[in-house]
């Protein structure tokens, strides 16, 4: 992309068309990335940095084709290492906007290690964990998230693994911005990576994604229109837990557990009203995963669970090295890996 070209998009506001790069988007029709795509291409020009100060990098799996359809910069790493590459690249180019693209397998199992202390060290940057609870691209195994029982490709008697909670987790690393949305709620979607965005932080957002070819209808108790409001609970904070068809359910706590209540007993003023920087109420929320099937069952949670301030790893980094640079001067490379010694081999 030529600087003349790019000024020119930059002078006059970009718009979704001008982040869709001329490649085939190659995902299972009716998939959930799609939905995916099109809201994080509507985004950015609200978030109004240039193409060239905009870098997706992704690992592998069906979400990590999705540097290909950004016209950004972008970089399609290696299974679960896209948070140590986006790690490095924002650590000497701190002034980038930098997107992580994953699901569930790849952050989650080969890629555990390295998303939990990209957390604790707070890099600013978005990771976006599509998750569909499968895995999609190598045809239908079961993920670190597929629940209990999952018959898969490779569990035909069903999973006895117990499924990562993946916000518990990243709590649990010390995350300072975590969030849960879906592929089929757009104006939430758009919402929550707008919100993400604003955050000085490693920004943790779930996105429940549908694989309509290997686990159709994971999701559907929460995202199909004539369910989901008794299935959903939607965080605003500073406001009550209010769900249902007809907004006539709530939840309060009774001590430290969640309660379902209807309003026709309780008053909005006695439930449970949401404070985005209370990590304990949080780790409850994290928690609300029964059957969404059973009566009195408690809803999912949507939007942000939990955020907080705390400094970013690279910028202590390049103040390290300033203060280096400054007690001992710039150096010289070469004569560094010369040395100061040497030997006479007779």
């Amino acid at each position: 992309m030529s600087t003349n070209v790019q000024n020119n998009h930059t002078a006059a506001k970009l718009t979704a068309k001008d982040f869709a790069t001329d490649q085939d988007v190659r995902w299972c029709p009716g998939c959930g990335d799609y939905s995916i795509l099109k809201q994080v291409q509507s985004v950015l020009p609200e978030i109004g940095v240039a193409r060239e100060d905009t870098v997706f990098i992704s690992g592998i799996g069906c979400s990590s084709r999705f540097p290909y359809y950004m016209n950004t910069y972008g970089m399609h790493s290696i299974h679960g290492r896209a948070p140590a590459v986006a790690s490095g690249l924002k650590a000497v180019n701190p002034d980038l906007s930098v997107w992580v693209i994953t699901g569930d397998g790849d952050a989650l199992s080969i890629g555990g290690n390295h998303l939990i202390h990209t957390l604790r060290r707070n890099f600013d940057m978005n990771v976006l964990l599509f998750n569909n609870e499968i895995y999609g691209l190598t045809k239908g195994q079961y993920s670190p998230t597929s629940p209990r029982g999952k018959v898969s490709s490779s569990t035909p008697m069903g999973s006895l693994d117990h499924p990562f909670n993946p916000l518990a987790l990243v709590l649990g690393a010390e995350g300072t911005f975590i969030a849960r949305t879906m592929d089929r709620d757009p104006k939430h979607l758009r919402q929550i990576l707008l919100r993400a965005n604003q955050h000085k932080g490693t920004s943790f957002v779930e996105i429940y994604q549908n694989c309509n070819v290997f686990n159709d209808g994971a999701f559907f108790s929460m995202t199909e229109k004539n369910v989901k409001k008794e299935h959903t609970v939607f965080l605003e904070h500073g406001k009550p837990l209010v769900f249902g068809e007809n907004q006539d359910k709530g939840l309060k706590l009774d001590g430290f557990t969640p309660v379902v209540v209807n309003l026709a007993d309780y008053s909005e003023e006695e439930l449970w009203v949401h404070d985005e920087t209370d990590k304990m109420k949080a780790s409850i929320l994290t928690q609300l995963f029964e059957d969404p099937q059973l009566e009195g069952a408690y809803p999912r949670p949507f939007g942000v669970f939990y955020a907080a301030d705390r400094f970013n790893y690279e910028n202590l980094f390049n103040e390290q090295i300033d203060q280096a640079i400054e007690a001992n001067g710039e150096g010289d490379l070469d004569a560094l890996l010369s040395g100061n010694n040497t030997w006479e081999i007779k």
